[in-house]
């Protein structure tokens, strides 16, 4: 699925990689921001040693046991620059990969979360056995909403769960969207089977 060179695709404007080693300074930078980890962590940093000891290493072991899926980094087909990472998580469950992504602030408001968002859909459906593109947000994140629908997935429901911890928003409860194979569209019109 990947070229040897780890790119799993390219867009006008990403190119998404395969993660390794190197990456834990671009990953807990990107933690880091508060506004990234806002509906995530409520602005919390996640530390150097969760992400080079446990999230990369999971990362990384998942590409050889979910060909296709996985979690890629995001980078500028221009100058290489580090933007944040899209993912197409596994699922042992039989639901279906998670389609999520995180960006860095400076890559916002460009567009390349539903260039990265509807790229990565369109490679789902031409992994074999799936079925069912799906994806969860907090109800108050807007912004990730819209990508969503952009990306062509459809609102599914809301739902409240219960958090230790609760951050600022979590009273109005998370959203499921989901994209099924039947229902996809290539950009020429037909259907994808």
């Amino acid at each position: 699925m990947t070229g040897v060179d780890g790119v799993l695709l390219t867009t006008a404007r990403l190119r998404l990689r395969r993660f390794t080693g190197d990456d834990v300074p671009h990953l807990v930078e990107l933690d880091s921001d508060p506004e990234v980890m806002r509906f995530l962590t409520g602005g919390r940093p996640t530390p150097l040693a969760t992400v080079r000891d446990e999230q990369l290493p999971r990362l990384l072991e998942q590409y050889d046991r979910y060909p296709g899926l996985g979690r890629w980094a995001a980078e500028d087909t221009v100058d290489g620059a580090f933007l944040g990472w899209f993912a197409l998580d596994p699922s042992d469950d039989g639901a279906g990969p998670e389609l999520g992504y995180r960006l860095r602030r400076a890559a916002w408001g460009r567009g390349l979360a539903a260039e990265g968002a509807r790229a990565l859909v369109g490679h789902a459906f031409d992994t074999p056995g799936v079925r069912r593109v799906w994806a969860q947000t907090m109800a108050v994140n807007v912004r990730s909403r819209a990508v969503l629908a952009k990306a062509g997935l459809r609102y599914v429901r809301t739902f409240h769960l219960d958090w230790a911890d609760p951050i600022a928003g979590t009273e109005q409860g998370e959203v499921e969207y989901e994209l099924l194979r039947v229902d996809h569209r290539s950009p020429s019109g037909p259907g994808r089977r």
